[in-house]
């Protein structure tokens, strides 16, 4: 980051004429040093878990300094979540099949499959801290869950533009029964979690809400970070 006065304005670097067309020289070191630190994150994570986490192990990983890691991150929750979310930033979009079942059904199969992985169970701990560390739990919904909240809610509004679902649809309250169906037997493991369970789920909850458009209100996509108590277990 360019050092600045007081007022906003940049300080020019010896050697950058005025126009600041000439790169700085530590950018490229610097993006090197962040990959470095969710590399590291994410491997210490597997290894020892959220709570045996230390912001002083991964600089050290890293081969970084800890003012380098607090530099981009305020926190070890929010360095971790970052660290989890950069490893599926390409595994949970949404696709656009000219079906919103479809495209809910595939999507939600895809984190299915994360979570069965070992990262699956940085989710778990994650949500695990979240209980008793609210930054943990604020880093999640607002780092890994909103960016994907975001594009459900397109699926959704093309499902309801083709006709296949009714215009004053629910929106976070039909993706929370979708979703919140998943966490609930990951977290609380009563009984399997397979894609046999999401086609189950996706046809109860889209079909449900196709066939009862007037028992549906919508209401208002939220603008404001979501309440812990409201979306603790999405």
């Amino acid at each position: 980051m360019r050092p600045t006065h007081s007022g906003g304005k940049p300080i020019l670097q010896p050697g950058n004429g005025a126009s600041g067309n000439r790169r700085s020289p530590g950018r490229p070191r610097s993006e090197q040093s962040r990959n470095a630190i969710l590399r590291s994150t994410l491997k210490l994570l597997q290894q020892a878990g959220f709570h045996d986490l230390t912001i002083e192990a991964i600089a050290a990983d890293a081969n970084v300094g800890k003012a380098t890691v607090y530099r981009w991150w305020p926190s070890k929750g929010a360095l971790a979540v970052d660290a989890f979310a950069a490893t599926t930033e390409n595994r949970l979009h949404f696709p656009d099949t000219g079906s919103v079942y479809q495209d809910l059904s595939l999507q939600m199969n895809q984190f299915l499959a994360l979570l069965h992985t070992r990262r699956g169970r940085i989710v778990a701990a994650l949500l695990g801290a979240g209980q008793s560390e609210p930054d943990v739990l604020e880093a999640f919904r607002e780092r890994f869950l909103r960016p994907r909240r975001q594009e459900a809610y397109k699926t959704l509004r093309r499902g309801i533009e083709r006709g296949e679902l009714p215009r004053n649809l629910d929106l976070d309250l039909v993706l929370d029964i979708l979703y919140g169906a998943i966490y609930m037997r990951y977290l609380i493991r009563h009984d399997e979690l397979s894609e046999s369970y999401v086609k189950q789920v996706c046809q109860m909850v889209l079909g449900g809400a196709a066939g009862n458009s007037n028992g549906v209100q919508r209401t208002r996509e939220r603008k404001a970070p979501l309440r812990p108590s409201a979306a603790a277990l999405r």
